[in-house]
């Protein structure tokens, strides 16, 4: 790997005068945002207002729906301005992570995706905390705090909804299917675009160092706090 981590890239305008590789891997990761950020909000987030069960729920989760889609918004609004077409930031474009595969039928699997994949989430916009490129990097710390806010509803309500025997059981039904999606997440172990956006101070750990940060935060949720049980998975490729 030849690439070496630049100064700090601090403005959108100073990017251009980046090395080509390190333009092209802000706008990969920049792409990505925008698309799964829209995606899961329109197959999660806005379906989950109808199954909400009371008002109180039903405000939350418009309030989680809002956030998504402005995570949207912000992402394509910097890629726009880093040279990223509009049409390459759509879902019927750019195919979204699989994540978004699991059928959402039951307010309860949509607590438990708030519990599980909003936890994922906050890990990758962790990694770009002290991202190389200030725009990025300060586009992550304003998202941050909604997404803290979105896997604390998923704990919450979940926690709720694990007060009766049935929804316990409802909760660790939702657990043992939707899980299985997580550890692909992060992406496949050795990967060369990890690998690339170290070198570049884009990110700062691995994909394998994520999931194994991810699988044991995800236990400490379920096994220590819900008394569930987090199913056992063989290791991402």
């Amino acid at each position: 790997m030849n690439a070496v981590a630049p100064s700090p890239i601090k403005t959108v305008e100073e990017l251009a005068t980046a090395a080509p590789d390190y333009q092209t891997a802000v706008r990969k990761i920049v792409r990505s945002h925008a698309v799964n950020e829209l995606y899961g909000a329109q197959v999660f987030d806005e379906p989950a207002i109808a199954l909400a069960p009371t008002p109180y729920a039903k405000w939350l989760t418009c309030r989680v729906a809002m956030e998504e889609y402005g995570h949207h918004v912000r992402f394509r609004e910097l890629g726009e301005r880093i040279g990223i077409a509009p049409e390459e930031m759509s879902p019927t474009v750019k195919q979204p992570l699989s994540i978004f595969e699991f059928p959402l039928e039951t307010w309860e699997e949509f607590c438990v995706i708030k519990l599980l994949a909003d936890l994922a989430e906050i890990l990758q916009v962790e990694d770009l905390l002290s991202c190389t490129f200030h725009p990025l990097r300060n586009l992550a710390r304003m998202t941050m705090p909604e997404e803290r806010f979105h896997a604390q509803f998923g704990k919450d309500f979940c926690t709720e909804l694990c007060q009766t025997a049935e929804g316990r059981a409802k909760v660790q039904d939702a657990i043992n299917r939707y899980y299985p999606y997580l550890p692909a997440f992060f992406g496949k172990s050795g990967s060369k675009n990890n690998e690339l956006y170290r070198a570049f101070g884009i990110k700062q750990r691995s994909n394998e160092e994520m999931r194994a940060d991810y699988v044991a935060r995800a236990r400490a949720l379920v096994e220590d706090h819900l008394k569930l049980k987090l199913p056992e998975l063989a290791d991402a490729a």
